[in-house]
């Protein structure tokens, strides 16, 4: 069974990733990975910024871990992801073989561990154990306040410009 109070406190840390990218006007999705209770390394998107298509929270908290242990497999760690991964960061998780992955929202457009498709359901080498759910509200509501103001800025250019 899993401990609530732990996994929202790492989920936590993983909403303040997903804040700092909203800040930047990047999609605010963020992610920390774990070990022995210990956040190893941590990331935000970072598409727009980078103009990189892979810059993903996932993906670069992952690259950021692996630089940490020195290898590419992440055996003992845990995935904190306020978005459900899409199919791209489903294959890096499936890749580096992180055993647990623990998500705040699903995401019904990309999610690729039972939303839009599951990953899990391949005969893959590799089987994560997926939890959803943890602070699912907070992390949803992050996501829906962002694209709600970037709407808002659009009618407000779009009323500036007589459009």
């Amino acid at each position: 069974m899993r401990d609530i109070a732990r996994d929202n406190y790492f989920m936590s840390a993983a909403i303040e990733e997903a804040k700092k990218c909203a800040l930047l006007d990047e999609v605010p999705v963020g992610a920390v990975i774990v070990r022995d209770n210990k956040i190893i390394a941590s990331s935000g998107n970072g598409r727009e910024t980078y103009k990189d298509a892979t810059f993903h929270a996932e993906t670069e908290a992952i690259s950021n871990a692996c630089r940490y242990l020195g290898g590419w497999r992440l055996v003992g760690c845990e995935l904190f992801v306020t978005l459900e991964p899409c199919i791209m960061c489903g294959g890096a998780i499936i890749n580096a073989r992180v055993p647990e992955v623990i998500i705040g929202a699903r995401d019904p457009k990309a999610g690729a561990f039972g939303s839009l498709c599951d990953l899990n359901s391949l005969h893959v080498n590799h089987h994560p154990n997926i939890t959803f759910g943890v602070m699912e509200e907070e992390c949803a509501d992050l996501l829906r306040q962002f694209f709600r103001e970037k709407r808002e800025r659009g009618k407000r250019w779009k009323k500036m410009n007589n459009e």
